[in-house]
């Protein structure tokens, strides 16, 4: 595994790294959001993030709550994750999408 500087983990919700993930610059793994009902918005919501075996997430992304991003996947630098990655998948944007299947 490697974690290259400049990263934010905020870990309440609980973080999992998979073997080999590789995590560069500036990366933000958030584990907690916020309810958006107004009379409750103070309260925090945790939930894991995971990354597994052989992920590689680009300087800059940013991974939200409950996220899980699936073997061999990679993030594209400046992506922001708000769901699930399949494995051997690439995303990219602001959401992140789906920009091609790894061979």
């Amino acid at each position: 595994m490697f974690i290259n500087s400049g990263c934010k983990f905020q870990d309440q919700g609980g973080i999992y790294l998979g073997d080999r993930a590789l995590i560069g610059h500036n990366v933000v793994l958030a584990t907690l959001n916020h309810l958006l009902d107004p009379a409750r918005r103070a309260s925090l919501e945790p939930a894991p993030i995971r990354l597994e075996e052989d992920v590689w997430v680009g300087s800059g992304a940013i991974v939200l709550p409950g996220v899980t991003i699936g073997r061999g996947a990679v993030v594209a630098a400046g992506a922001v994750v708000t769901r699930d990655v399949p494995a051997l998948t690439v995303v990219g944007g602001t959401p992140a999408r789906p920009l091609k299947e790894i061979a």
